[in-house]
């Protein structure tokens, strides 16, 4: 293995920090929650684990957002699956989410606050979001 400078350690260990913020839950609110049985992961999951974390690096929530894993949601049919938890809205399970509508859940879920019906497995009641 060849021999790191002293800036190359300053960066390793600064990527490092990171990391481990990105997985501390304290101070965040929202939450995506990724399905990863086995099968969640044959359909694709590690992939869309990777997009929302890298959507949430690029949008700058990775200090508001806490992205984790679980196992099976007992969706099987709609893998991947994730479940995402936003203050002052339902909770909402969404399915069939790869890396593109991972994309499309961050802008418009996420950061826009509008729920992205066409993924929709887990429909909030009427009752719960206001509606007649």
């Amino acid at each position: 293995m060849a021999k790191m400078s002293l800036d190359d350690l300053r960066k390793l260990r600064d990527d490092k920090k990171t990391d481990l913020r990105k997985r501390e839950a304290d101070g965040k609110e929202i939450q995506v929650i990724v399905g990863m049985g086995t099968c969640g992961i044959a359909a694709g999951a590690k992939q869309t684990l990777d997009a929302f974390i890298a959507g949430l690096d690029e949008h700058k929530l990775a200090d508001t957002c806490l992205v984790r894993q679980t196992g099976c949601m007992g969706l099987c049919h709609s893998e991947p699956t994730i479940e995402v938890v936003v203050p002052g809205m339902p909770p909402v399970i969404y399915g069939n989410v790869d890396t593109k509508v991972a994309q499309e859940i961050i802008q418009k879920h996420l950061i826009g606050k509008e729920l992205v019906g066409q993924y929709i497995l887990d429909r909030p009641s009427a009752d719960i979001l206001g509606a007649n």
